[in-house]
């Protein structure tokens, strides 16, 4: 009983970083840290862009400044075991350290999810209501999105730690990835788990699965507005104004739904394919968010390159 009592109070886990591929970490580390590199800056130039250019200061950017903010914030909180795993080979995490990362974690993806949500709902109003479109979303409205879609995700993860401490493990566990996820933890425990699993999947419910069927009914929404439209050219230029926030929802949703089917149907797959679908998961959206929001959207492009021009000047 005394070992029960100590591994619940003092668990050890170790993460994972590439199985059998460890005398490479140092080569592999080098892409990781890449993306890292480029996320973060991309994230940062978009958010100074936005801050600085006033004719930017519309509800449109003022979403994709969330959503710029959450992927920084997600990118910041994998960073530190990331750096651990591969460039000190340090595998160790406390108990507390690992839940709190793992709080952070699914906090920032449920933030992701209700920011694309919200972008679609602005693009909604945009193409049905353009006149009424700075009326409908005052700087009060999207503050008070804002707050709601941070008080969602701040409140529906703070019980999952709860649940996870009341719960009894080995005095040493081993976990599947380079940081922490609640999937992943609770796949640890000796004791009945049967509570915490029931509760995750309500949070997915209740945050992820809403939040895409009400993309997918938005972007119903959205096209039979665009199909009502008399002018062919107007209906591209619609629709135009959507690709970058489809190419985000994709970049989100697929590595989820992909994460998902490996860890249900890929039991035989090997372990650095699940590592590998994990790191595209939390790695690729912030990546791939600026850069797709800074090719394929005209403004911030513009704004981009003429803040590169008078630097060179």
């Amino acid at each position: 009983m005394s070992v029960f009592n100590s591994s619940a109070l003092y668990p050890r886990f170790l993460l994972t970083g590439l199985s059998g591929l460890e005398s490479r970490y140092g080569l592999i580390s080098l892409p990781i840290f890449l993306i890292y590199g480029t996320s973060v800056a991309g994230n940062i130039t978009i958010l100074f862009i936005i801050r600085t250019e006033p004719s930017l200061h519309q509800p449109m950017y003022y979403f994709l400044s969330m959503l710029a903010l959450t992927d920084l914030g997600l990118s910041m909180t994998t960073l530190p075991t990331m750096f651990s795993v591969f460039w000190f080979h340090a595998r160790e995490i406390s108990f507390n350290a690992c839940l709190v990362q793992m709080y952070f974690i699914h906090v920032f993806s449920i933030i992701e999810s209700a920011v694309l949500l919200a972008m679609a709902f602005d693009r909604f109003v945009a193409i049905r209501e353009p006149l009424s479109y700075a009326a409908i979303l005052t700087n009060g409205v999207i503050i008070g999105i804002g707050l709601a879609i941070a008080g969602r995700a701040l409140t529906l993860v703070f019980p999952a730690s709860f649940l996870l401490k009341r719960l009894q493990y080995h005095p040493v566990n081993i976990l599947s990835y380079p940081f922490c996820l609640h999937q992943d933890l609770i796949k640890t425990t000796v004791s009945s788990r049967w509570v915490s699993s029931i509760y995750g999947l309500m949070v997915v419910i209740c945050s992820m699965g809403l939040d895409s069927v009400l993309l997918l009914l938005s972007y119903i929404l959205i096209l039979g507005t665009v199909l009502r439209i008399a002018s062919k050219t107007e209906r591209v230029k619609a629709l135009n104004t959507c690709i970058s926030h489809i190419c985000a929802v994709l970049t989100f949703y697929t590595p989820m739904i992909g994460l998902s089917m490996i860890r249900r149907y890929g039991q035989n797959a090997s372990p650095i394919v699940h590592v590998l679908m994990a790191n595209v998961y939390l790695l690729v959206p912030p990546l791939m968010n600026p850069i797709v929001y800074s090719v394929k959207t005209k403004q911030i492009r513009d704004r981009i390159l003429k803040k590169f021009k008078r630097q060179k000047v």
